[in-house]
């Protein structure tokens, strides 16, 4: 799955930003449509979870650049998320 991208740590950054992103923007329409799903944050914890899941893959993959920019991305929607309970 991860084969054709190059093994940089900008590509990870990209793919860890653009992932989670797609699946936060749905998560939180959903969570807005749907009125019990209103206070169900751990959905958006979820949605970041999933770099974990293709850290795992990248890692047995042997991309190790890859995976440091996935690891920087986990980190930015991290502080992106506490932000957002602080806030809130």
């Amino acid at each position: 799955m991860f084969n054709k991208l190059k093994d940089t740590v900008w590509t990870g950054i990209g793919v860890g930003i653009l992932v989670p992103g797609i699946l936060i923007g749905i998560t939180w329409y959903i969570m807005h449509k749907i009125s019990f799903l209103a206070k169900a944050d751990l959905l958006l914890i979820g949605c970041i979870a999933v770099n974990a899941v293709m850290l795992k893959i990248v890692f047995k993959q042997n991309k190790d650049n890859f995976g440091r920019g996935l690891i920087s991305a986990t980190f930015l929607w991290a502080m992106a998320f506490f932000y957002y309970k602080v806030s809130k």
